[in-house]
Parts: C-alpha cells; structure tokens; sequence
C-alpha cells in the first residue's frame, strides 16, 4: 500500500495574494528576510493584516541557509507571542526556517501543548518548492541536515508571479535549475509513482520552455508564471517520491563551501544524470529508459535509450552554457588542494543524506568521491559531452 498526498491548498496566479483577506486571525506572524522588508512585498502583507484589525509580529532576520540559532530565535518569538497564523515569505531558506521552527515546538514534549497555526507559504522564488514539501534544511556545526515530516506541510500555498517578476537573472538561472533538479530526480527515485511521474514530467517540459525566457527577459510575465506553477509541480513530486544523490551531494557540497543550492545542484546533475543512467555501461536500466522518455516529451531524438539519455545530457549542458552557469566546481572560488581535502568528508555525509536511500542506483563512498570529482572540472564534462553526441 502507498500514499500520495495532496496537502496543501494551492492558490496561483495573478492576485493570488488576496486570498490572504479571506483568513481570518487575531493575531499573526510574518516570517520573513531583510531583502522582503526592502522590496516592500512584506508590506504587502502586513497591509491586509492593518486593514483587517490583525495584530501581527515580523521576524525578518532569517539568513540564507537556515542554522540551528535562527531556529531558536523563531521558537523563542513563537512562544512569546503564539500566532494564529503564520506566513512565511520568502525564498526556500524562509519557508525552510518556518517549517522548522513548527517541527521543533510539535516535537518537544516540554512545550505547552497548543493548536498548530494555520500556515501560509509565499515563495518568492521559483526553485525549492519548499512550499508545498514535507522537508526542510537546517545547518547544524556546518552540516546541512534534511528533516522530513508531514507536519511541516504548510497549509496553504499561494504562488503570486508578482512575488518572482524582479529576481535577477543569477537567481532565476540557480533556481530554475533547482526545479529542474527535483523533478527529475523525483522522476528516477524509487518512490516515484504515477502521480509524481505526472507531476514531475510536465515540470520538465516547462523548464525546458520557458526557463530561458525568464533568463533573458525578466519581464516576461508569462514565463514568470509557468516557471512558478513548475517550481511548485516539481515540488509536489519529489515531497512523495522524495529525492537522490544529486541532492546528498549538493547538501554537502553547499554546506562545506557555502554555495547555493541551486548552483550546487546544476554543476552535479549532468554527472548524476549519467551515472544514474549507466551510460558508461549497457545504458538500458530503469532510470535510463525514463530519461530517455523525458527526451522524447522533450521532442528530442531518443531512437535508442542510449541516444535519449544522450540528447537530454546535451540539454542539460545547453541550457547551462546559454544561462552562464559555471559548469565546473573549480569555476568558483574554491582551491583544488581545498576541494580535494573535503572530499571524503563530503562523501560521508551525502551517503547518511536522507536523499541517498531513494536514488534509483545504489551509491557506495567511492562512487560519490569519483562523482565530486568528475564535477570539478568543465572539461571532463565535456569530454563526457563528446561521448554522448
């Protein structure tokens, strides 16, 4: 027996944020950054709360990668001022640190028990899906850790295009990779299931259409929106199928040298993709025929797995090259001595990842270190790129 679930409530599109008047509340919590305040869509917010005669908080120093002491800062407002409704808008580090705080206070037997807030999630970016998943990163001595709960499950999603229109292109190449990532990696795991095939296939075919768009013009609303609904689609695949090794590695990856997520996931995928695949082998197992089908979809040639799987690498690689992504890890400011010195650590911890045990093939210590490896350098992945034409 096997579950898919459908929580939470969605609402999208143009306005979307109105719903937000519909809410009814005492008293509420903003959960937000500093860069939200700046930009004047926390007080977007916080005007329908003043007009409805809803007494609110903002806790808006939620940084980048969420540690452990923000998540105490969040439970010591919590329990301070306990909300009605909680709404955290932001990137996937806000709605992370939210969700974490609402874990942590659920699971302390010592906490005054209390009625769970209802919780809204606004992304303000179109990459972690952060908004409708069970999951959320915490860094903790340096680590990223992974929790997973259905409790922290927000529920309500409102996906506002008007939230994303000024990310800078940076941002929305990272992100949309990070998209990218999730669905397929929720497309190969070995909990994927027919609902998250769906979802995580018309997620792709999205990427694919109007990721570039929104890199080379950020105006345009259209491809702002459909890359918001697949941010979200790609979400809701992977919460029930969960994720793989691409992500065990980026979590480490990011966490020892504080690179973003979604960077951290395109400079991986290619390789990931590939060894998933078995391309250096027979290329015909499980994951490699469901690559091969994403090619297809994709409209691109896939006569044979091997050449499926081989058009939808060189996709993957195009659309990198034509957003300026680094596409090795030594494009960034990290030494090879330094990388080097990591990499066992890094692999360690991606193999006790909570991604790891759902990766269509099964990884041990020395295929993560020879993985890392192969991303280090663009030319290897260009060599890897001849191979597959």
């Amino acid at each position: 027996m096997r579950e898919f679930q459908l929580k939470p409530r969605i609402q999208f599109g143009k306005d979307a944020l109105a719903l937000l008047e519909r809410l009814p509340a005492l008293n509420a919590l903003l959960v937000t950054d500093s860069a939200m305040v700046k930009l004047g869509y926390a007080q977007k917010v916080t005007q329908i709360w003043q007009q409805q005669g809803i007494s609110y908080q903002i806790w808006d120093d939620v940084t980048a990668d969420p540690d452990v002491a923000t998540v105490a800062r969040g439970i010591r407002l919590m329990e301070s001022h306990f909300p009605q409704l909680i709404v955290a808008l932001g990137g996937g580090s806000v709605i992370d640190a939210a969700k974490a705080v609402l874990f942590t206070l659920a699971n302390d037997a010592a906490a005054p028990k209390r009625e769970r807030p209802c919780f809204v999630a606004i992304p303000t970016t179109s990459g972690t899906g952060s908004e409708v998943t069970a999951f959320s990163v915490v860094k903790a001595q340096g680590e990223k850790l992974v929790l997973v709960d259905t409790e922290m499950l927000p529920d309500i999603a409102i996906l506002d295009p008007a939230f994303v229109a000024s990310v800078p292109p940076a941002i929305t190449a990272d992100t949309g990779m990070d998209v990218l990532c999730h669905a397929l990696e929720a497309y190969v795991s070995l909990h994927a299931s027919d609902f998250s095939d769906a979802l995580a296939e018309k997620a792709v075919q999205q990427v694919f259409c109007y990721l570039p768009s929104c890199w080379r013009n950020g105006d345009d609303a259209l491809a702002r929106e459909k890359m918001h609904n697949a941010s979200c689609m790609a979400g809701m695949a992977f919460t029930n199928a969960s994720l793989g090794i691409t992500h065990s590695l980026a979590h480490a990856l990011g966490g020892v040298f504080s690179i973003p997520h979604g960077r951290a996931n395109a400079l991986l995928m290619a390789h990931i993709v590939a060894w998933n695949a078995d391309y250096a082998g027979e290329c015909d197992n499980a994951a490699a025929q469901k690559y091969a089908r994403l090619a297809r979809l994709l409209e691109l040639p896939a006569n044979t797995t091997q050449q499926g799987v081989s058009s939808l690498l060189l996709a993957i690689r195009a659309m990198q090259e034509e957003m300026k992504l680094p596409l090795g890890i030594n494009e960034l400011s990290i030494g090879a001595e330094q990388f080097e010195q990591q990499l066992a650590a890094m692999a360690q911890q991606a193999m006790r990842d909570s991604c790891t045990p759902t990766n269509p093939r099964k990884p041990d210590l020395s295929s993560l270190i020879a993985l890392l490896r192969q991303a280090w350098s663009d030319r290897a992945l260009a060599l890897r790129a001849q191979e597959y034409k």
